[in-house]
């Protein structure tokens, strides 16, 4: 396929002189590294909290709590995968993310971390994504759980309307819909605004489609007992998103000046298919 991308003019060295320059930033990377383990190391050394709460979700193999989640490992991995009741389809970010799931959710498991996805859509809905998709990882529903809600993944229409919710460590303020025009809540955010044409790609509203948020938390089960250990949201997924770590390491970088261009495999213009999930 013939590239679109228009590149921009680039400083040109000779080779020794690009080697200065890389050798220097290796330095740099380096340092990034130590300072990544260690946060690493100050993740795991965060208190653990106690979960006396039941939670039950609906699995390819039934009902569950959330200990039966662990599938007989000792840890667990959530990734809140935006995918609501009123949805469609899945969050295209969402689901970039998820199409790296397939490759490590295995070696995970077999390194006692389950690796677990759950949204809030009905079961039905997760099962002929998963197959439309081509996924194959664990992904359970939460339809009718607080859990969503209790792990900042998700917020209620109250909240919504008259504030209170908490995303990403943060209060939020109420911001009701706009229903005076027959645009509705687009006139808050502007047709071509990235939830608006986000929301248009899970076949909801833009209110609708915010209500739910991307996330990962994780769990130990100790005793019997489970354990929240820890739980990262918003740009603290970045790390998780494997197509990201690609394109920052590409010459032009994410390249993303003229907005959104990702979306779910499958939807690309020169896909033989359209929407894989509808």
């Amino acid at each position: 396929m013939k590239s679109e991308t228009k590149i921009p003019k680039h400083k040109v060295a000779s080779r020794d002189e690009w080697l200065n320059a890389r050798l220097e930033l290796l330095e740099k990377e380096k340092e990034l590294t130590r300072r990544s383990d260690d946060l690493a190391r100050q993740r795991q050394e965060l208190p653990w909290v106690r979960l006396d709460k039941q939670y039950r979700f609906d699995t390819d193999e039934g009902g569950a709590s959330l200990a039966d989640l662990f599938k007989g490992r000792s840890q667990l991995l959530i990734y809140h995968l935006m995918f609501g009741p009123d949805y469609t389809a899945p969050c295209p970010s969402c689901s970039a993310i998820a199409d790296g799931f397939n490759g490590f959710a295995v070696h995970l498991a077999h390194h006692d971390v389950m690796l677990m996805a759950v949204s809030r859509a009905p079961l039905a809905k997760l099962q002929a994504c998963k197959r439309r998709m081509g996924w194959t990882f664990p992904w359970a529903s939460s339809f009718g759980s607080d859990f969503n809600f209790d792990f900042a993944a998700g917020i209620t229409e109250e909240q919504q309307r008259e504030g209170g919710a908490e995303y990403n460590y943060r209060g939020e303020a109420g911001m009701p819909p706009d229903t005076k025009t027959p645009q509705g809540p687009s006139t808050r955010f502007g047709s071509e605004h990235p939830v608006t044409q986000f929301a248009r790609m899970c076949g909801t509203d833009p209110f609708t489609y915010i209500r739910e948020r991307p996330g990962m938390s994780a769990f130990v089960l100790d005793e019997g007992v489970v354990y929240h250990t820890y739980s990262t949201y918003a740009r603290g997924l970045d790390a998780l998103w494997g197509m990201y770590q690609w394109l920052d390491r590409a010459p032009l970088g994410r390249n993303e000046a003229s907005g959104l261009w990702w979306r779910r495999h499958g939807e690309y213009d020169d896909a033989k298919a359209a929407c894989c999930c509808d």
